[in-house]
């Protein structure tokens, strides 16, 4: 008969323990690599995520994933911070942010990039693409202002997998249930009932795998910038460095959105707010 081992809470249906020194390193490894700082309450989440690498590679302990990790595997610390991070999206999520840009924000741009005709849109930690499609889709019920315009949308996330599934287009029907009616003509509905994501918002956007905590190859300016529901795991130290670094990459009179829960009080005073987790940026 095998004797169970027990965690913390006293569970005995674990196949391997997870110890509170190896619980702080792992919690160490995270923030290195994706920015996110992990409370003692993710303890759970952190076990029944890496529990399945664990299983994967056929390791008998935590004690030995970590020693992969600190090795610097490249191919597992990918597979660690897709397995950590949380990807919860949805078309149109936050729904007032599509109608400031439809209502608000392109009509001023299209004033001010007349002459560059030029108009750049990033959506930092896109997950499985909702959010960049769903501006996109904006964007071509715009485009009337934008007929002969270099227009194109960047989405960026850490995990290669999500960004797999971003760049297919392809969703569920229950995904595209949230879709406001003016928008359901950028979709195709396929024979299996799934919906595919029209070419010519897909043409739009360009999918990138990347960390937010490591150097970033483009050079702006970023007329747009969407990060929301991103910095909600980070300390306030890395939102701090996030969003001077972000600002780096918008002029003056740029936007910036973010999350229902996020706030930049405190954190970067080079944007001001003009509506609900919507900010402009402005000289300092």
């Amino acid at each position: 008969m095998t004797t169970p081992t027990y965690s913390r809470s006293g569970r005995a249906d674990r196949d391997f323990v997870l110890t509170d020194g190896e619980f702080d390193e792992i919690r160490q490894l995270v923030r290195q690599h994706t920015g996110i700082a992990l409370s003692e309450s993710k303890r759970e989440l952190v076990y029944s995520r890496l529990v399945r690498r664990l299983r994967r590679l056929g390791m008998v302990s935590f004690a030995d994933y970590i020693e992969l990790l600190r090795a610097g595997a490249a191919e597992e610390l990918e597979e660690f911070s897709n397995a950590i991070t949380t990807n919860l999206t949805a078309f149109f999520r936050e729904n007032h942010h599509f109608e400031y840009l439809a209502e608000s924000a392109l009509p001023l741009l299209e004033k001010r990039n007349a002459a560059s005709r030029r108009l750049r849109i990033w959506s930092a930690g896109c997950s499985t693409g909702e959010e960049p499609y769903s501006i996109a889709m904006v964007l071509l019920a715009e485009m009337h202002r934008f007929q002969g315009w270099d227009v194109k949308i960047l989405a960026t996330d850490i995990d290669s997998q999500v960004l797999a599934h971003a760049t297919a287009g392809r969703y569920a029907a229950e995904r595209a249930e949230r879709v406001p009616p003016r928008y359901t003509r950028y979709f195709s509905r396929e024979d299996d009932g799934n919906y595919l994501v029209k070419p010519e918002a897909r043409a739009l956007v360009s999918f990138r795998q990347l960390n937010l905590m490591q150097p970033w190859p483009m050079r702006g300016p970023f007329d747009i910038v969407f990060c929301r529901n991103v910095v909600i795991y980070f300390d306030k130290p890395t939102q701090i460095e996030l969003f001077g670094r972000l600002s780096e990459l918008q002029k003056v009179g740029d936007y910036l959105f973010v999350g229902h829960s996020e706030s930049l009080f405190k954190v970067c005073d080079r944007y001001e707010l003009i509506g609900k987790t919507a900010f402009r940026r402005i000289a300092v």
